[in-house]
């Protein structure tokens, strides 16, 4: 079962970005494996609370950890978190400063990883605007967007063809010197060669040592039935391209509905509002509605009152996650007659002399409550 990531830093689901940030670094520090030699509970603990800190730092993250649960950054999850799969060593470099403490740790700090490996790509974000219909129904959109790709010129290696790279001489190719700041040392990125450990003997003119260029990529994106604005579909491996051979990242698209002239939302019911001429409520009858899928018709019974809700079941907007389908709730609303001829005054007149109070209950009720405050 997936663990509580606010359990795991000690903080409150409330707790604000410091305070999740102090909690971290309390919790970092008292199971670093370099603390805890020889203790795979501890190192276990220290992953975790690291992968608490991944999603829980990081606003956007957070949202969707809260709205989704931890499922949504585990392995295999549904909805494509997008992270909390950081390298826990890297992500406590960053905290503490931009390296491993060895005044803390004893100059004991683990082997970092290869800073000439492979790269993952960046995942990237597309907002995308659709039309109510196209949210009920499922559509087919194609997209382009701005990413980076490996640049064809020097095959993705950022070296100009026929040159290559050497090791720095700076750090000796280790990517990092040291620093000494007041008790301890502190390793940073060597400021020669960025952290790669290596320098190039000419970068590629193309992409100016990047290894990767911007191009703009067309995608087709298959919208399912029943998705809402802030829905974010996850395009598997349509990201930015990593360096050196690492992964590319996922492509996610985050919907927009516009507002439909007619219908309302509640997830997955449909509302609207169907004006009824006076006489058809009075006298009842069937009237014709729109429903999402086309027209339908209901039967109003005499006397039906403006407000009045008549549930159509099944005629709304179907799950997301296939579970069924919402209804349609319509709501009548009494137009009164305006802008009325001759004629038509002379017979409501002709009407209003032949009512009395039992054709309006309501009013005869209001009048008894209120008799008391119409006396003079």
């Amino acid at each position: 079962m997936p663990n509580d990531y606010y359990e795991n830093l000690g903080v409150d689901k409330a707790a604000s970005q410091e305070e999740i940030k102090k909690a971290y670094r309390k919790q970092a520090l008292k199971y670093h494996p370099d603390r805890n030699p020889d203790n795979p509970e501890a190192e276990a603990k220290f992953k975790e609370v690291s992968k608490s800190y991944e999603v829980l730092s990081d606003v956007g993250k957070r949202s969707q950890y809260d709205q989704f649960g931890p499922e949504a950054f585990e392995r295999g999850g549904r909805r494509g978190g997008g992270g909390g799969g950081g390298d826990p060593f890297d992500i406590f470099s960053q905290v503490f400063g931009g390296g491993v403490f060895d005044g803390i740790f004893g100059g004991g700090g683990r082997s970092r990883r290869d800073p000439n490996g492979p790269e993952p790509g960046s995942d990237l974000r597309y907002d995308l605007q659709i039309e109510f219909e196209d949210a009920v129904f499922g559509v087919t959109r194609e997209v382009e967007i701005p990413r980076l790709e490996g640049c064809e010129h020097c095959d993705a290696s950022g070296c100009e063809p026929g040159t290559s790279r050497s090791a720095c001489p700076h750090c000796r190719g280790l990517g990092q010197v040291s620093v000494n700041q007041g008790f301890f040392s502190v390793r940073q990125a060597c400021p020669n060669c960025r952290g790669t450990g290596q320098i190039m003997e000419k970068p590629c003119r193309k992409c100016r040592g990047e290894g990767r260029v911007e191009k703009r990529k067309k995608i087709e994106i298959h919208i399912p039935a029943g998705v809402d604005t802030g829905s974010r579909l996850r395009v598997a491996n349509e990201g930015e391209d990593g360096l050196r051979g690492g992964s590319r990242g996922h492509l996610y698209v985050v919907l927009h509905v516009r507002e439909h002239e007619i219908f309302k939302r509640e997830e997955d019911d449909l509302y609207c509002e169907v004006p009824v001429p006076f006489a058809t409520a009075a006298l009842g009858g069937k009237v014709k509605v729109p429903t999402i899928a086309g027209a339908a018709e209901i039967r109003i019974p005499a006397g039906t009152q403006s407000g009045t809700v008549f549930r159509l079941k099944g005629k709304g907007v179907p799950n997301v996650q296939g579970y069924g389908r919402g209804d349609q709730h319509v709501r009548i609303q009494v137009e009164i007659p305006s802008h009325l001829n001759r004629a038509q005054k002379q017979k409501l007149e002709e009407f209003d002399e032949l009512c009395d109070e039992s054709v309006h209950p309501k009013l005869r009720s209001f009048l008894k409550k209120a008799k008391r405050f119409f006396k003079s």
